[in-house]
C-alpha cells in the first residue's frame, strides 16, 4: 500500500481538504446570513442544509476531481506508475490504491454535510427529527456512491488525456446527472423525441442523491423498501464507470 500512503500524505501535505472542510463545516452557518433565510425564522434551518449539502457536491466536484486528476496525470507522467509496475504493483492495483486515498479525503464530505443537518437544522418535533437524521444518513451514502467511480473515472482519463480532461469529464457528468437531467426531461414533456428519451433513460439520475428539495420540503427518508433500489441503480453506474476507468487507465505516458 505505498502508493496508497504516498497519495494519502501528498494530499495532506498539499492542504487544500482544509479548504473543503471549512466549506461544509462553517460556510453553511454563513450564507443563510448573507441571503434572505434570516428574514423568516422557519427557513433557516432549511436554508443552512440546503447549503450544506450544496457545499458537500460542490466541494467534491471542484477540489475532489481535480485533485483525482492531477493524481493521475502526475502518476502516467512523472514515471512514478511505472516505477510501482516494475516493483509488481499491478495497473488495477495503483488504480485502486489512489481511488482508496482520495475516498478517505471525499467520503467525508458527506458524512459532514449529514451532521451539521442533523446537529444545527433538525426539527424540533421527535418523530420529525428521526425522519431527518435518517433521510441525511441515507443521502450520505449515496453522495459516497455516486461520487466514489467519478473519482475513478477523473484518475483514469486524466492519465491517459491529462488532468484538465479528467476534471471535466467528471465534473460534467456530474452536473449533467444532478441537473441537465431535469431539463431533458422538460424538453421530453414539450416535444416527444425518441432519441432525447432513449439519451435521458440512459442517463445517469444523481438528481436522486440530492437531499436538498426532500429536505427543503420535509418530505421524509425514501422509503426503506425503495431505498435498496436506488442502492442497486447506483451501485450499477459503480461498476460501469469502474470498469470503463480501469480500461483506459494507464502508468505510462505515451512518448
Amino acid at each position: 500500500m505505498k502508493l496508497f500512503k504516498l497519495t494519502l500524505i501528498t494530499l495532506f501535505r498539499r492542504k487544500s481538504w482544509a479548504v473543503c472542510a471549512f466549506l461544509v463545516l462553517l460556510m453553511p452557518f454563513v450564507l443563510p446570513q448573507l441571503s434572505s433565510g434570516t428574514e423568516n425564522p422557519g427557513l433557516l434551518k432549511p436554508a443552512l442544509a440546503q447549503a450544506a449539502w450544496g457545499m458537500a457536491w460542490l466541494s467534491a466536484a471542484f477540489w475532489g476531481f481535480f485533485a483525482a486528476a492531477k493524481t493521475g496525470e502526475n502518476l502516467s507522467r512523472s514515471g512514478l506508475g511505472e516505477y510501482f509496475q516494475t516493483m509488481g504493483v499491478s495497473a488495477t492495483r495503483q488504480l485502486l490504491e489512489i481511488w482508496a486515498a482520495l475516498m478517505v479525503y471525499i467520503a467525508p464530505l458527506g458524512i459532514g454535510a449529514a451532521l451539521v443537518c442533523i446537529f444545527a437544522a433538525s426539527p424540533s418535533l421527535p418523530d420529525e427529527r428521526a425522519m431527518w437524521i435518517a433521510t441525511n444518513f441515507q443521502y450520505a451514502l449515496l453522495f459516497t456512491i455516486v461520487v466514489a467511480p467519478l473519482i475513478a473515472l477523473a484518475v483514469a482519463t486524466a492519465s491517459r488525456f491529462g488532468s484538465l480532461t479528467g476534471f471535466i469529464v467528471s465534473t460534467g457528468i456530474t452536473f449533467y446527472g444532478l441537473y441537465g437531467v431535469g431539463y431533458m426531461k422538460l424538453l421530453l414533456t414539450l416535444e416527444g423525441n425518441p432519441l432525447l428519451s432513449w439519451l435521458w433513460s440512459a442517463s445517469p439520475h444523481y438528481h436522486f442523491a440530492d437531499p436538498t428539495e426532500r429536505l427543503r420540503y420535509k418530505l421524509g427518508a425514501i422509503e426503506w423498501s425503495q431505498f435498496p433500489l436506488l442502492i442497486a441503480y447506483f451501485l450499477g453506474i459503480f461498476l460501469l464507470y469502474t470498469a470503463f476507468s480501469r480500461l483506459i487507465f494507464r502508468v505510462k505516458a505515451t512518448a
